[in-house]
């Protein structure tokens, strides 16, 4: 079978029987898949619905990639910039309190394995690599179901003429909108409880040169991540907003649940406006355009919302099966994609040489994540996002407020004695968290966090 990379090749060709596995999906988990597929050794199809790997696909805009430096070749990634600053802000409806990280390790490489990229073309790249070592890829066709046989996943159906395809396993990397898993009843929808909107804009500023170093004190290869949260990030919502830098672009946008959306009748649209208009976010964008608009789904049920992964001949992988991390202080899922993908491959590959297709050959996926770094974070932090929504009104605005008048108290300019103005800060935060008795709880609570 001879590899290609052209939407165009797939009209007249029968793919009928003639590859070891599908994989339905080009993004990060369906390349990860293919490329540790076609490095066993097995004919492997890979199938977009866009018009090109990434397409079609949204994301914050940090890629985390050690396990992609071990799939490959990493030296021809196109990366935007490695992040060297990570910042928290916690915003009032007027007030900023922010923290900020920048080790001088984050400086060298590999830079922490963080990097800020622009899905479109790092995931194409990531495909072509998969391509290179035997992959098929069609692009422009859409999966619409599963072909079963007596109980058993035996390929899928795609929108193009004569589109039924046939192989031993499929690999279902669809991405959070995964429609084909949920009519083919290998996964439940999703309750909107815990299920986020994320928007986003790139945006570039074309009236000079070096306006991102400069806004965000940058030099050479460096980049920045902020992330807020609070009422001037996302107003009443459960959520939070971000910024990261890319080369001469910047990624701005907020997340937060579908089901604040609907209640509070929060359009995504307006959040965002009211996010880039906050004093402390509309000096960053001032002046810039905005190039690229997108919108997607962020699974968050963390691991109690992951599905059954394996069914006979078939494996679910990446944001199909809900394996994003997002507690406002870790937010990940390309390296949990990324991750899930590897593994189902090598599961799969090793079925093939069993010559084995039953989900009971699978079981070596589900094993390998539960034993990996994606469930074990995600079971680790299983408890904080029902802790925070208890926690709500608290985190969200009182704490914003009461850091900010703290902040303003603790630093004020006049000719009363520091003393008083520290015992006013103190105050300020006591009576927010509920006295030391509250901070103590408060503390102990989410001392996970950091322990």
């Amino acid at each position: 079978m001879t590899p290609q990379l052209d939407g165009d090749a797939v009209a007249e060709p029968n793919y009928d029987d003639e590859f070891d596995a599908i994989v339905v999906g080009a993004g990060l988990a369906g390349s990860a898949a293919a490329l540790t597929m076609a490095n066993r050794g097995l004919e492997v199809l890979m199938i977009e619905r866009g018009s090109s790997p990434g397409a079609k696909n949204v994301f914050g805009g940090v890629c985390y990639t050690p396990t992609i430096r071990e799939l490959t070749d990493f030296d021809g990634a196109p990366l935007e910039r490695y992040v060297a600053e990570r910042r928290f802000g916690m915003l009032s409806k007027s007030d900023e309190t922010a923290v900020s990280i920048s080790p001088g390790e984050w400086h060298e490489e590999p830079h922490n394995d963080s990097y800020t990229v622009l899905r479109g073309e790092f995931d194409e790249w990531f495909a072509e690599q998969a391509v290179e070592e035997g992959t098929t890829l069609v692009t422009s066709t859409t999966v619409t179901g599963l072909v079963r046989e007596n109980g058993r996943i035996v390929g899928v159906e795609t929108d193009r003429p004569d589109g039924t395809i046939r192989a031993p396993y499929v690999v279902l990397a669809e991405g959070g909108n995964s429609l084909v898993s949920e009519s083919a009843d290998l996964k439940a929808t999703e309750n909107r409880e815990n299920v986020a909107v994320g928007v986003k804009e790139v945006l570039e500023f074309p009236q000079r040169d070096a306006v991102i170093e400069d806004r965000f004190r940058l030099t050479d290869d460096a980049g920045v991540s902020y992330h807020y949260f609070g009422e001037g990030a996302v107003g009443d919502a459960f959520g939070g907003g971000f910024i990261y830098t890319n080369d001469d672009t910047i990624s701005v946008g907020v997340a937060y649940r579908i089901e604040d959306a609907v209640a509070a009748d929060q359009s995504p649209e307006e959040t965002l406006n009211a996010f880039k208009s906050h004093p402390a976010v509309a000096p960053l964008v001032r002046d810039a355009r905005t190039v690229e608009y997108s919108a997607k789904t962020i699974p968050e049920g963390g691991a109690e919302s992951i599905p059954d992964l394996v069914h006979d001949g078939a494996a679910i992988v990446g944001d199909a099966a809900g394996l994003v991390l997002n507690n406002g202080v870790h937010l990940e899922g390309t390296n949990m994609a990324v991750e899930s993908g590897y593994h189902a491959g090598n599961a799969i590959a090793r079925a093939a040489d069993q010559g084995r297709v039953g989900a009971d050959a699978l079981q070596a996926y589900p094993d390998a994540l539960e034993r990996s770094f994606v469930v074990q974070n995600l079971e680790r932090y299983a408890w904080m996002m029902d802790a925070v929504e208890a926690d709500r009104d608290l985190l969200f605005e009182d704490l914003p407020r009461a850091f900010a008048d703290a902040g303003t108290e603790y630093f004020r300019m006049d000719r009363t004695p520091k003393e008083a103005h520290a015992e006013n800060a103190k105050r300020a935060v006591l009576d927010a968290v509920g006295g030391w008795t509250g901070a103590a709880k408060l503390a102990l609570r989410y001392r996970k966090v950091v322990t």
